[in-house]
C-alpha cells in the first residue's frame, strides 16, 4: 500500500489513455522524420561525395536537400493532419446534431456500445445516462469516436514537428561529411549515419512495443546499401560527366 503524500510531496499525475497514447504517437513520428533527414541527406552528400573531393558542390547539394526534405515533411504532415482534423470535426458536428435531433437514440446507441464492452444491460443503461448527463458529447465521441474535442491535433504544430525532425536528422551526416577531410569523409559520414540509424531503429522500436535488434538491424543495413548504391552512382555519374 502506498504512503500518503506528505506536505513536502509533489505529485505529478501519470499520463494516461489518450494522452500517453498522443504522445507516443509524437516521438514515433518525430523518429521516424529524423530517420528520414539521416537517409536522405546522407545519401545525396554520399552521392555528391563519390563525384568529387570538392566541399563546395557537396555542401550545397546538402544543404539544398536539408532544406527541401524539411519543406516537403512539413507540407505533406500540414496536409495530412489537415485532413484528418476536417474530418474529425466533421463527425464532431454530425454528433451533436444526432444528440439535438435524436438524443432518445443515440441514449440507447450509447447502452449498446458498453453492453458489448461487458457491462449488463442494466449497469451499461446506468452509466450511459449518467455520462450522457454529464456531457453527452463527450461521452460519445468517446465511446465511439475516440476523440476528444479539446484534443485535436494541431496541423501547424505537426508540421513544425515534422520539420524540426527531418532538420534534426540531416544535420548530422552534413556536419559530418564537411568536417573531414577528404580521405576520411565518406567513412566517417557512412559510421555517423550507421550509428545514428541504429540508435533511432532503437528508439522507434522501444517506443512501439517491437523487438530492437530486428528493427536496428532493418534500418542500419537498409541505410548502408542505400549509401553504397548512392556512393556508386556518384561515382559513376561523376567519372562520365568529369
Amino acid at each position: 500500500m502506498s504512503e500518503p503524500a506528505t506536505d513536502d510531496t509533489v505529485v505529478h499525475p501519470e499520463p494516461h489513455g489518450g494522452e500517453l497514447s498522443q504522445r507516443l504517437n509524437w516521438l514515433r513520428a518525430g523518429v521516424l522524420g529524423a530517420n528520414d533527414g539521416i537517409v536522405s541527406t546522407a545519401g545525396i552528400v554520399v552521392g555528391v561525395a563519390g563525384a568529387t573531393i570538392e566541399r563546395g558542390p557537396i555542401a550545397t547539394a546538402g544543404v539544398a536537400g536539408l532544406v527541401a526534405g524539411a519543406v516537403s515533411m512539413a507540407l505533406g504532415e500540414y496536409v495530412s493532419v489537415s485532413s484528418q482534423r476536417d474530418s474529425e470535426r466533421a463527425q464532431l458536428a454530425k454528433e451533436r446534431r444526432e444528440l439535438r435531433e435524436t438524443p432518445e437514440e443515440e441514449l440507447e446507441e450509447l447502452t449498446e456500445l458498453y453492453e458489448g464492452k461487458g457491462l449488463s444491460r442494466e449497469t451499461a443503461r446506468q452509466v450511459a445516462v449518467e455520462l450522457t448527463e454529464h456531457d453527452a458529447l463527450a461521452a460519445h465521441v468517446d465511446a465511439e469516436l475516440h476523440l476528444d474535442p479539446e484534443e485535436l491535433t494541431s496541423p501547424w504544430r505537426a508540421a513544425a514537428a515534422s520539420a524540426v525532425a527531418f532538420v534534426t536528422g540531416a544535420l548530422l551526416p552534413l556536419v559530418a561529411v564537411l568536417v573531414t577531410t577528404a580521405s576520411w569523409r565518406v567513412p566517417v559520414t557512412v559510421a555517423v549515419v550507421l550509428l545514428a540509424l541504429g540508435l533511432a531503429g532503437w528508439l522507434g522500436a522501444r517506443l512501439g512495443g517491437a523487438a530492437p535488434r530486428r528493427a536496428v538491424l532493418r534500418v542500419v543495413v537498409g541505410g548502408g546499401l542505400g549509401l553504397a548504391v548512392t556512393y556508386g552512382i556518384g561515382y559513376l555519374v561523376g567519372g562520365v560527366v568529369g
